[in-house]
């Protein structure tokens, strides 16, 4: 069974650059629910990421552009390989 996912997020968002110029696009905030089944408020990256690993996917590979870095995400323990 295949337990490795990987996400794209490389690029500029220009095409979104409306409600991207103040932040990357990983990070637009979308409405989504929680394990509760409640309305809130999250990242879309932090979206897509919950989601996949419910459903059991355990190896996550992120393809970013030069200068992204994802703070939050290796503040929690993330393993960065290059």
């Amino acid at each position: 069974m295949i337990r490795k996912v990987v996400i794209p997020t490389a690029g500029l968002g220009t095409r979104l650059l409306s409600v991207t110029k103040d932040g990357p696009k990983e990070m637009l905030l979308i409405f989504g629910q929680n394990s509760n089944g409640q309305l809130c408020i999250k990242p879309v990256l932090q979206l897509i990421f919950e989601q996949l690993f419910d459903i059991g996917f355990r190896g996550f590979y992120f393809i970013v552009g030069r200068g992204k870095i994802f703070n939050s995400l290796l503040e929690k323990g993330a393993k960065v390989t290059t």
